[in-house]
C-alpha cells in the first residue's frame, strides 16, 4: 500500500460585519461580479448572504497553510474594507439572529432552503474543514474509522461559539448543536471498507436522498471529488496560530496511522455512541470539562488527556513532518483558553456583546491586518453605553 501524501487543505467560513452596529451584514452578493461570479474563486458564497467562505490551494506542510490563511484572510479583508465592513471568524455570531438573514440566491442553496426549509435557514454557524490527502480509499476509510476518537479531542481546542441569539448558551461549542439538526452528520459510523462507504453512498443516491457524497456531513468524511479525509468537526479557528495549529493536529493523526499500519499495528476502534460522550463533553465544556479514557474506563481532565494525544499519540511523527512549534501552539491554547473561553472573558468584563464581536474582529486580524487588529482590540477595551443585546443568562 502506497503511503498518503498528507497534503493540506483548509476553508474557513467567516461572518461579514457591519463595524458600527457589529451586526451581520447580508452582502455576499456585492462581492461578485457583474457577469455574475465571484471576483476571486478563491472566495466563495455560502448559504447565508452573511457569510464568506474562503478555499486554499493544496497545500504541504503547516507553514504552507500559514501563509495561504494569511493571504486569503487579507483578501477578504480588503474585500470587505472596500465596502466599509471588516470580518471576523467565531462558530457563531454573538447576537445577530437567523430569523434576520437572508439566503444566498444560488441554486444550490435555494435547494438546500427547500430540502430542509428552517433548518437551513437556522444554520448561522461557521465552521473549519480540512483536507488531509490519503490516496488509498481503503486506507482513507481506516483512518475515517480510528480518528474518530480524538475528533472531540480537537473540536475542544477549536470551540469558539460560547454565544447564540445574544443568549450566553452555557456551551463553548453551540455550532456543533445547530448543525446536529441538519440529517446525515455527527461522528460518522464504523465501515469495513471503502466498498461498505460507496454501498452506502449508492444506496442514498439511488433513493433520491443526496445527489452525491457533498450533502453527507459526518465530522469526518471521504470527500466526494478529492483523494482527502476531510475534517468538518471543528468551529472556525478566531486566530491563524489556532487553525494552523489544529491542520497540523490533524496532518501528524494521519502521519500517525499511517505509521502504525504499516508496521501491522492499529488503534482499537470505538463505537460511536461512546465517542458522541466525549462530543458532547467537548461541546459542552471545552478544554475545561472531562473527557472519557475509554482504554481506562475512567474519565480525566480534557486537558490532561489532550496533553497525552499531543506528546504520546502524535509526537513521533512532527520532526519527521516539520510540524512541532505548530502542533506545540496547542499548549498555548491549553494554558490560555480558546476563543469561547476569551470570548466569555470579554463578556464577562465589559457586559457587552458588541465588545466581543469587536474583539473577535481584532483577533480574525491578528498576523493578518495589524491596522483592523489594533483598532478593534482599541475598540473592544473602551467604555460604552448600555448594550442593547445584552445576553441572557444560560439556564
Amino acid at each position: 500500500m502506497k503511503a498518503p501524501s498528507l497534503t493540506l487543505g483548509i476553508e474557513e467560513e467567516y461572518q461579514i460585519i457591519d463595524p458600527a452596529t457589529c451586526e451581520l451584514r447580508s452582502y455576499i452578493t456585492e462581492f461578485f461580479t457583474e457577469d455574475g461570479k465571484m471576483i476571486l474563486d478563491e472566495v466563495k458564497p455560502e448559504l447565508h448572504q452573511s457569510m464568506v467562505e474562503i478555499g486554499s490551494k493544496v497545500c504541504h506542510t503547516p507553514a504552507d497553510v500559514r501563509a495561504e490563511l494569511v493571504r486569503l484572510r487579507g483578501m477578504v479583508m480588503d474585500l470587505a474594507a472596500k465596502r466599509g465592513l471588516v470580518i471576523a471568524a467565531a462558530g457563531t455570531h454573538p447576537f445577530s439572529l437567523w430569523t434576520q438573514q437572508e439566503i444566498t440566491p444560488l441554486e444550490r442553496y435555494m435547494g438546500v432552503k427547500q430540502d430542509l426549509q428552517d433548518l437551513a435557514q437556522q444554520l448561522l454557524i461557521f465552521g473549519t474543514h480540512i483536507h488531509v490527502g490519503i490516496e488509498d480509499r481503503d486506507f482513507l476509510i481506516d483512518v475515517m474509522n480510528v480518528s474518530r476518537y480524538l475528533l472531540p479531542h480537537v473540536l475542544a481546542l477549536s470551540s469558539s461559539s460560547p454565544f447564540w441569539q445574544g443568549r450566553r448558551t452555557g456551551l463553548k461549542s453551540y455550532r456543533s448543536i445547530v448543525f446536529r439538526n441538519f440529517p446525515r452528520t455527527g461522528v460518522p459510523p464504523i465501515l469495513r471498507s471503502n466498498t461498505d462507504y460507496t454501498e452506502l453512498l449508492g444506496a442514498l443516491v439511488s433513493t433520491g436522498c443526496v445527489p452525491d457524497g457533498s450533502k453527507i456531513w459526518w465530522d469526518a468524511r471521504p470527500h466526494h471529488a478529492f483523494p482527502t479525509l476531510e475534517f468538518r468537526v471543528c468551529d472556525v479557528c478566531t486566530r491563524v496560530d489556532e487553525a494552523v495549529s489544529i491542520a497540523a493536529i490533524l496532518q501528524a493523526i494521519v502521519a500517525k496511522i499511517w505509521k502504525l499500519r504499516r508496521d501491522n499495528l492499529t488503534f482499537r476502534v470505538y463505537p460511536s455512541a461512546m465517542i458522541e460522550e466525549n462530543k458532547w463533553r467537548a461541546v459542552r465544556f471545552g478544554i475545561d470539562g472531562k473527557l472519557i479514557d475509554f482504554g481506562k474506563g475512567q474519565e480525566l481532565p480534557a486537558r490532561e488527556l489532550i496533553t497525552e494525544m499531543l506528546a504520546w499519540f502524535i509526537d513521533d511523527v512532527l520532526d519527521e513532518l516539520g510540524s512541532r512549534k505548530e502542533v506545540e501552539y496547542a499548549l498555548e491554547i491549553l494554558r490560555t483558553g480558546t476563543s469561547a473561553d476569551r470570548q466569555l472573558a470579554t463578556y464577562d468584563r465589559t457586559g457587552d456583546l458588541r465588545a466581543v464581536v469587536e474583539s473577535i474582529v481584532a483577533e480574525t486580524a491578528e498576523g493578518v491586518r495589524p491596522d483592523i487588529a489594533e483598532e478593534f482590540r482599541r475598540r473592544a477595551a473602551q467604555p460604552r453605553g448600555m448594550d442593547p443585546y445584552r445576553a441572557a443568562s444560560s439556564a
